[in-house]
């Protein structure tokens, strides 16, 4: 199938961008970044948008500013972006790590960090990652330009806090402290298939740890509870560890004994990962 009629913008400029989403927003009209989630959605008629603001032209989202307190990317910076730079690499190993998982490699090359954020599909590493980094979400309207926390973004299946005429314009982690360790682990039926489970860590040296799993709620979630084991200094392997996480995800939404047990594993093996 195709998509039917539409009306198609392709601005040049930020602003340009932000005032022709606030035209079409109210009947409807959607952005599009890299496209790799909404044209098939649109393919298949689940979605009808009458209008598309393309962002792909946009050159001021596709920056990437790097300093050792923070590393800063524009919303149409892509994923091979973040795979392949050799300063993300270094400063954010966690994070690019995680977008080898993103799909496969022709859609690591169009997808973008942003478009995969605001969409927020619960399986999505990326969302899992801004959400473990504790990330700030720069977004903009023709009325205002306000930050969100990574912790108030995600509201649920394919949710956000973004209104409708907002655009996320930039997202900025602060870059973990030298010795930081970290593990990531997801399953799924195929490398680049969605994620059915999947966990992500980090350790810094002296800090409280982070933990964060995915791909079993209807959006990404914070592991209290775990990450109080591991301040505590208890064994990735402990029994306590596995109550821990399922009393997590439980609180998270998360029903099914299967996806349970396989969060379970997912964190275990993502720890182990980081303390090895």
């Amino acid at each position: 199938m195709k998509p039917g009629m539409l009306e198609y913008y392709a601005p040049t400029g930020l602003d340009e961008a932000v005032t022709l989403l606030s035209q079409v927003a109210e009947d409807g009209g959607k952005l599009i970044a890299g496209g790799q989630s909404l044209i098939p959605m649109m393919n298949f008629r689940l979605v009808r948008p009458p209008a598309l603001v393309d962002l792909g032209a946009v050159a001021e989202l596709t920056t990437v500013e790097l300093t050792d307190a923070q590393l800063s990317l524009g919303a149409m910076v892509t994923t091979a972006t973040v795979t392949s730079s050799p300063e993300i690499r270094h400063s954010w190993p966690l994070l690019a790590h995680a977008g080898t998982w993103v799909g496969h490699e022709q859609i690591r090359n169009r997808g973008t960090v942003g478009g995969s954020v605001a969409h927020a599909d619960p399986s999505a590493e990326m969302p899992a990652v801004m959400l473990l980094a504790d990330a700030r979400f720069e977004v903009r309207s023709t009325s205002a330009t306000r930050t969100i926390e990574a912790a108030d973004f995600f509201c649920g299946y394919l949710t956000t806090s973004l209104d409708e005429d907002e655009i996320l314009v930039r997202l900025t982690l602060d870059v973990p402290p030298a010795g930081t360790r970290w593990g990531f682990c997801e399953f799924a039926q195929r490398h680049g298939d969605f994620a059915e489970a999947g966990a992500a860590c980090l350790l810094p040296p002296g800090g409280h740890p982070r933990v964060v799993a995915f791909g079993a709620a209807d959006r990404p979630f914070r592991a209290s509870r775990v990450e109080s084991i591991l301040a505590d200094g208890g064994d990735a392997d402990d029994r306590t560890l596995h109550e821990a996480v399922a009393a997590d995800a439980t609180q998270a939404g998360v029903s099914d004994r299967t996806k349970l047990r396989m969060l379970g594993t997912m964190m275990r093996r993502a720890i182990t990962m980081a303390r090895d």
